[in-house]
């Protein structure tokens, strides 16, 4: 099945054949000889179609004095002409490519070797003829000049449900197009508004002009279309038609376009010498005392400097998510490398963890305040929050509280007890089990327990469960776990601040 091609770009002969089929065959020779040099792109050469005899009207089929009329009468080609130019444009690597402007037009398009048929901004909402053009599976080029928003979304749906394969352009019907006439950002508009469909342009700007190929490939367009032609002495080339010199500067400059422009649809490549620059600008990571092998390293145990050294760890390595563990003895003052300390890096479990408790509040349909912290509590470290933790969000902390706990499935949350709290659990989704001074009672949804000062706690929720905590004022210095390497263990809590968007 034909397609249009990644990066092409249609060169026009419109009536620039001059009705003579062996100066329309020098145009495609000479054309073909400049676009041979720009292998990375794909050309195709284009003709129009006009039925003249059906297409003008019996009673002004003389009328000379009708400029349009004139000049498609004095360059009329018959069909062997027309098939001696679309081989010579298949000979020369270019797709042959067509505008039809009536319905008998399309029917010699679909007998003949064409690849692509253009509907020209004139008969772009022209139904007849785009009724009679979705016969055939040839994919479509449409030019928009003049057309409306509605018109365009129009045509739009009509190509898109017959799952047509097409492509739009922006185009202004100026012959030549003044500078301030050109909007480029039409282009914008288009792809906003159609995102799924190929945004091209057809240009008909002074032909000498090479900067306006480069505007329109920076906002993203690899779809060309321009008038051509080729000057002899006796047929002399219009004001909006490029010859093989002026093209040649305008794909020069779609290339270098090109090359500035790089890579748009992901982040750049890794470029080596960029790297190294920056990576010699990083400030390094140092120890700030004499450190033992084995040591679990907290922020004060470390600071950063410039220069860096080779290998070393940066502050750009560091995050609130990144900790270090001595494997050897260091001194102070001394880099932290892979080879003396290892990283690892919560990032991706605690972004994990906030994931599955969203889902869990939606599932639970209630709704949490806007900006409040989720705090994690990781009571045996990170890598065991399934088996053992719980994400708190705190509403209010004054002379009373109000928290919204959520444990995940299955996972159980250690003993713990406080001196002052006194804590009321109103369970809002889900099964709880509660354990109280070593008594164990399953709870549901609706169900509120009190949980006094002194007592001992712990839960787990086979479901997944949300609770309403409404205590008097938490302390931070108030909780107390029966397993005491919990207590000993200063880094049982995360914070995250953005995580409800």
């Amino acid at each position: 099945m034909k397609t249009i091609p990644p990066q092409l770009f249609v060169l026009e002969m419109a009536n620039n054949h001059m009705g003579e089929v062996g100066h329309g065959i020098e145009v495609i020779r000479q054309f073909g000889a400049v676009c041979r040099q720009y292998p990375e792109f794909k050309f195709a050469f284009k003709l129009q179609y006009r039925d003249l005899d059906t297409f003008i009207h019996p009673a002004m089929k003389d009328r000379s004095d009708l400029k349009y009329i004139k000049r498609f009468s004095e360059t009329k080609l018959n069909r062997q002409d027309f098939e001696r130019l679309i081989e010579e444009m298949h000979a020369n690597g270019f797709l042959a490519m067509c505008t039809p402007f009536d319905n008998a037009s399309v029917g010699t398009i679909e007998s003949q070797n064409f690849d692509i048929v253009k509907i020209a901004s004139c008969s772009f909402t022209d139904w007849p003829l785009l009724e009679r053009v979705v016969q055939n599976d040839l994919p479509i080029i449409a030019s928009t000049a003049g057309a409306s928003l509605e018109q365009i979304d129009n045509v739009v749906s009509f190509l898109s449900h017959r799952s047509k394969n097409f492509a739009i352009l922006h185009c202004v019907g100026e012959y030549p197009t003044a500078d301030d006439k050109l909007h480029i950002s039409q282009i914008d508009l288009l792809k906003q508004r159609y995102p799924n469909v190929r945004i091209g342009f057809s240009t008909h700007e002074n032909p000498a002009n090479t900067e306006i190929v480069k505007m329109a490939i920076a906002k993203g367009v690899n779809l060309f279309e321009k008038h051509v032609g080729v000057q002899t002495d006796k047929h002399a080339l219009n004001a909006y038609s490029a010859s093989p010199e002026q093209v040649k500067a305008w794909l020069d400059s779609a290339r270098y376009a090109i090359k500035v422009c790089g890579v748009g649809h992901e982040r750049l490549p890794t470029n080596a010498a960029e790297a190294a620059s920056l990576l010699s600008l990083r400030r390094g990571v140092y120890a700030s005392r004499n450190i033992e092998a084995g040591e679990a390293l907290t922020t004060s145990d470390f600071y950063y400097a410039f220069p860096p050294e080779e290998g070393q760890y940066t502050a750009n390595d560091c995050s609130k998510y990144v900790n270090f563990k001595a494997t050897q003895a260091l001194k102070k003052d001394e880099a932290l490398k892979p080879g003396n300390v290892r990283k690892s890096d919560s990032r991706a479990a605690i972004l994990s963890i906030a994931q599955r408790v969203k889902r869990l509040i939606a599932e639970s349909q209630i709704n949490i305040p806007g900006g409040v912290d989720l705090e994690i509590s990781h009571h045996y470290g990170i890598e065991k929050f399934d088996e053992f933790g719980l994400t708190m969000i705190t509403v209010v902390n004054r002379s009373y509280c109000k928290k919204i706990l959520v444990s995940l499935p299955n996972q159980k949350h250690p003993e713990q007890y406080h001196n002052q709290k006194e804590e009321t659990f109103h369970v809002l989704h889900g099964e709880l089990h509660l354990t109280l001074n070593g008594k164990t009672e399953i709870h549901q949804p609706g169900d509120v327990i009190v949980v006094e000062p002194n007592v001992r706690h712990q839960f787990v929720s086979p479901t997944g469960c949300v609770i309403e905590e409404i205590s008097s004022t938490h302390f931070k210095n108030d909780s107390f776990y029966t397993d005491e390497t919990i207590n000993q263990n200063p880094h049982r809590k995360t914070l995250l601040t953005y995580w409800m968007d």
